[in-house]
């Protein structure tokens, strides 16, 4: 904490030092701290503040505080929750962006915090206890909305609050049911099954049934029969039953008031919005309808902020607004992307430059403020990538690439594209990774080609490699590891870059040894260096460096005053490269000839300070969809693993990367699209962090993550390796165990197989009553970072034996286990069914046993899906004559095929 003082509540003491959750309650009109152990269980009649302190690479702890009011709160315990947010603000040092949260409409980021939900208890928290008076159980519905976080909202028991856009659940003493609405989207499912677990484990204590209901089913099934006895016998729900949950209001106009003393508003513009309307002494009161945000200037006193929030109170009230609208509070300088996107033009952030003798000053200032920091190192060297893989490089010319002789792949010119081929192993196989690496000078049409060439090599290898797109001088790391050693020349030779020259009357810059050349040397060690020809004028020195200056007549070594002995070695070994035949001549900075400047056009003024690396802040994932052209983004907060759901496309934005991540049953067909949305997340820069096209943009595909993408992750490969939409997954993983799920899909990129539009999503359900034993993993209750330095996983399988899914009751159990799999195709390995022998399946033979079914119903976005099915053999339940009619081949002959062109033909004719 910042500061203290006899102002501040004695509860706040060593409040935001470090990471994680922090929670108060209001309790007698008193502050109390809640412990660990309560984390995520709230009472509808009290008051919170929570705290979430993240401690960034750079050492500094960034906050967010959340005031949440529960709906039966007392008015007494809402002032006195903003006031204690606003006081706690002021410890910290007026660093932190404050939440109103309202129960029932929290924010995404809020909910982030509690997964898989948050259902709050009627009553009032004890601290005595930690539990209300008259706490007991009864029957309770709940529904359930959201694809990332679950808004959890128990609604009245009865047959009028269903409906068929939302998806439920029934708790009863013995059972827990799921009800899907027709209209709900297979990762809303998935998600509420996370919530039916939760409920199971902590209201139930692991010990009762659990069904999953169909909306529209209600035949031949008992567990439908039961369910619907609880709302007297099966009746059909309405068609324009509502959902039982607000649509986000579209943001019709926005306006700014100044807020007066005493709290009246002053409107200050509509519309069209600047930062300069915005005084450092003034508060300010955005008004978005379906949110509001109190903006405070550096120089407001604390009585003028608490009369702030006062005012929005009011404002709400007097505007007939809902008083579970939204608010924020930022203070001057911490204004969110949100907040931003209201106004024209909003600054980008500057960038703080650190130097190498203010690092240590830094922590230590961190460190007298009670921070936990330790002093800012640079980065880790290890390569994210296995380093021992073979190597090719494409020239791009004229619509033409060709492979470059292996003695000269390391060499690459400033004018021309190339196509890079990295092949290294993998578990159990070769893995390809490809960049197309543009030029500072290259043209438009070479840097289309380099695309279009690596997307057609791409689907000529086995599987689905990592793509990505790489400009001169914003290489990423692994780029430069792979090469090892890399000399980049300037000038080119293709021959739309000669033609400019030709054409523009500019300088030949071609590299070759008669002309004067100025070479920057760079790298970590002697298995990744960099050798790069920049302009030869002095101004393109700098004392962190070593250069290697070529005049055609001598050749020196200079060596910057603020360079390593590493930087030296690496100097000596590039030359040696570049020229075994150079003799060179090495300097001091400080000590240089005449001749030495006069190769470079006299002597200027250069950068003379150590250069030292930007820190960048912690990722962020957005979820993608494209309408109409348009894309929209929806933030992850608090992202894990387990958000990287099969049916999505994602982004995450590291800042000095990009990765579009695509899910193998998302609606993206093509490299093209997940490029163009790539780009235009680019151009949109919506977090204002300066983000450029040149940023390197990767193109990952479910499944075949490399190391240096799931490094954001506590990866659990089990989890990347299954079938079936994210509901099955689910369902999948309570039966089981991800163990009996872990199965290839390690094929190619999944054009055509797509179930990740709307109506896709909802044809996609499955029937899911089955019964049996099961593995049961434990859902984490309070969230969890996403970085793979913390060891815990947030979604993986614990071997809890627990019973799930049982078809008697808890105590007896099962005798007949012949039905686990008839349940969820998810659960299928990639092997023959029980009737047919391994022998068969590589033959026409291996469907012989198998029941027929049109490919209409077979296909993945089949509008009268088949269930029951083994998902990854949908090809094999085809007639003959079908199978020969769609695949143009006979299955005999299709099952001769390797496995990853099968894999590939159904791919395209939406089988897979």
């Amino acid at each position: 904490m910042s500061r203290l003082s006899k102002d501040i509540d004695p509860a706040f003491q060593g409040a935001g030092t470090k990471g994680g959750l922090e929670i108060w309650c209001i309790e007698n009109l008193h502050l109390v701290r809640i412990p660990r152990a309560s984390h995520g269980k709230f009472y509808s009649g009290s008051a919170y503040i929570v705290l979430e302190t993240v401690v960034g690479k750079s050492g500094s702890p960034q906050h967010s505080i959340h005031y949440w009011l529960g709906t039966d709160v007392k008015e007494d315990d809402l002032a006195l929750a903003s006031d204690k947010a606003l006081e706690l603000d002021e410890a910290l040092g007026s660093c932190a962006v404050q939440y109103r949260e309202v129960q029932g409409q929290e924010t995404e980021k809020f909910l982030s915090f509690f997964k898989p939900c948050i259902i709050p208890i009627e009553g009032v928290y004890k601290s005595e206890t930690g539990i209300s008076n008259g706490e007991k159980y009864c029957i309770s519905l709940f529904a359930c909305k959201g694809e990332h976080v679950v808004h959890v909202k128990e609604v009245a028991f009865g047959r009028s609050s269903l409906n068929h856009y939302d998806v439920f659940i029934l708790d009863t003493a013995s059972k827990i049911f799921l009800f899907s609405g027709c209209n709900s989207s297979i990762q809303e499912r998935a998600r509420a099954l996370e919530v039916v677990h939760y409920i199971k484990e902590n209201k139930h204590h692991g010990n009762c049934e659990v069904a999953t209901i169909e909306d529209g089913k209600f035949v031949g099934d008992a567990d439908v029969g039961e369910f619907w006895s609880f709302f007297g016998g099966y009746a059909p729900i309405p068609r324009d039953s509502p959902s039982a949950f607000q649509k986000q209001e579209i943001v019709q106009s926005v306006k700014l008031f100044r807020i007066m003393t005493r709290g009246k508003l002053f409107e200050v513009a509509k519309e069209l919005l600047s930062q300069e309307l915005l005084d450092t002494d003034k508060c300010y009161l955005l008004d978005c309808h379906t949110e509001i945000f109190v903006w405070m200037g550096r120089c407001t006193s604390m009585m003028e902020r608490k009369s702030s929030i006062s005012a929005t109170e009011d404002f709400l009230q007097n505007e007939g607004r809902s008083t579970r609208t939204h608010v924020t509070l930022l203070t001057e300088g911490l204004e969110t992307a949100r907040f931003k996107s209201h106004f024209v033009n909003w600054p980008k952030k500057e960038e703080l430059k650190l130097y190498e003798e203010g690092r240590g000053k830094v922590a230590a200032m961190f460190k007298q403020h009670g921070y936990d920091v330790k002093e800012l190192l640079e980065d880790d060297h290890e390569p994210l990538l296995n380093c021992r893989g073979t190597i090719k490089v494409l020239q791009v010319n004229s619509g033409e690439a060709s492979l470059i002789p292996l003695p000269d792949q390391s060499k690459l010119f400033s004018g021309d594209c190339y196509i890079v081929q990295y092949t290294y192993p993998g578990k159990g196989r070769d893995e390809n990774l490809f960049y197309a690496w543009f030029g500072r000078a290259s043209q438009l049409e070479d840097r289309v080609d380099a695309l279009s060439h690596m997307y057609a090599i791409a689907d000529s290898t086995r599987g689905f490699p990592t793509l990505a797109q790489v400009y001169q001088d914003n290489e990423p790391e692994q780029f430069f590891s792979i090469f090892q050693t890399l000399i980049v020349f300037k000038g080119g030779k293709s021959s739309r870059y000669r033609k400019l020259i030709a054409e523009t009357g500019m300088p030949d810059e071609t590299f070759d040894e008669t002309k004067t050349a100025l070479f920057r040397v760079q790298g970590k060690n002697p298995n990744n260096m960099q050798a790069i020809q920049v302009d030869q004028v002095s101004s393109s020195l700098n004392s962190s460096y070593c250069y290697i200056l070529q005049t055609g007549f001598s050749v020196f070594a200079w060596i910057g005053n603020l360079s390593s002995t590493e930087d030296h070695e690496l100097l000596d070994r590039m030359i040696e490269i570049i020229n075994p035949t150079w003799q060179p001549v090495s300097i001091r900075e400080g000590s240089e000839p005449d001749i030495f400047w006069q190769a470079l056009g006299g002597k200027t003024e250069y950068p003379r300070e150590k250069k030292v690396k930007q820190y960048i802040e912690d990722p962020h994932l957005f979820a993608v969809t494209l309408i109409e052209g348009d894309i929209k983004l929806k933030e992850i907060y608090n992202f894990a693993q387990g958000d990287l759901t099969t049916e999505d496309v994602l982004i995450l934005d590291c800042q000095s990367e990009l990765y579009v991540w695509i899910g193998r049953l998302s609606s993206v067909t093509s490299k093209e699209e997940a490029h163009t949305l790539g780009q235009k997340f680019l151009e949109m820069d919506i977090l204002s962090e300066g983000l450029r096209q040149e940023t390197p943009m990767y193109m990952v595909v479910e499944g075949q993550e490399p190391p240096f993408f799931t490094r954001y992750f506590s990866w659990d490969p089990s989890q990347a390796n299954m079938h079936g939409n994210s509901f099955e997954r689910k369902l999948a993983l309570l039966k089981r165990g991800s163990q009996h799920s872990e199965v290839s899909v390690r094929n190619s990129w999944p054009a055509g197989s797509r179930g990740g539009t709307l109506e896709g999503s909802r044809r996609n359900s499955i029937s899911s009553n089955g019964r049996g034993k099961s593995a049961s993993p434990p859902l984490n209750v309070l969230g969890t970072k996403s970085w793979a330095s913390e060891n815990q996983l947030p979604h993986s399988p614990s071997p809890v034996e627990v019973k799930l899914f049982t078809g008697s009751s808890p105590q007896n159990g099962s005798s007949d286990d012949s039905s686990a799999f008839a349940w969820s195709p998810a659960l299928q390995p990639m092997v023959p069914p029980d009737n047919v022998s391994a022998d068969q399946v590589e033959g026409s033979d291996a469907s012989n046993n198998l029941s027929i079914y049109p490919y209409e119903r077979l296909k993945v976005r089949s509008m009268d899906p088949v269930t029951g099915i083994d998902i990854t053999r949908r090809e094999a339940y085809l007639s003959e004559d079908e199978f020969r009619e769609i695949f143009g081949i006979t299955k005999q002959a299709f099952y001769q095929l390797p496995k990853w062109r099968q894999n590939k033909l159904k791919m395209s004719l939406h089988l897979f």
